[in-house]
């Protein structure tokens, strides 16, 4: 298992042939169309998990835009519809098909109002995640060894 921090876009043929793609992002904010878009993170479920720091302004990235809008791969995300609409807006990018971890987890988990990452982790994998990184300047020219390991968990 390990941690690939990719500048600006992922390798060619990276993800060839997977069925799904586990996709987060990290932003400079929570408001759509005013704080950019700076990290996709991604994970094709075999433990190793695949960082793009995006070029910004011009968030060139064919690789990365190509695998989120390809429907043969499902893109599995928790709270997808801030990420769907950053990739939209950022990268002019449809994704689709996807799967999103707090919809269905509020459709199995009618016993509870904790739908977070945080808890579902906690929960049904025995992982406590730290949200210490969450709010960290993703926009900086590198990332720390703290941010890639948070981005990567």
């Amino acid at each position: 298992m390990a941690n690939y921090l990719h500048e600006g876009d992922l390798p060619d043929g990276l993800f060839g042939g997977v069925a799904s793609v586990a996709v987060d992002s990290e932003t400079m904010g929570l408001r759509l169309g005013r704080d950019p878009l700076c990290v996709v993170q991604l994970s094709a479920g075999d433990g190793d998990a695949h960082l793009v720091r995006l070029s910004r302004p011009d968030y060139a990235a064919p690789n990365l835009k190509a695998l989120l809008a390809d429907p043969a791969v499902t893109k599995i995300l928790h709270f997808g519809r801030f990420d769907i609409a950053m990739f939209r807006l950022h990268l002019g990018v449809v994704t689709t098909p996807v799967y999103c971890t707090k919809i269905a987890s509020k459709l199995a988990r009618t016993y509870t109002d904790k739908h977070g990452l945080k808890d579902l982790s906690r929960e049904l994998l025995g992982v406590d995640m730290s949200k210490v990184q969450q709010s960290s300047d993703w926009g900086a020219p590198s990332l720390s060894a703290e941010q890639v390991a948070y981005a990567a968990s």
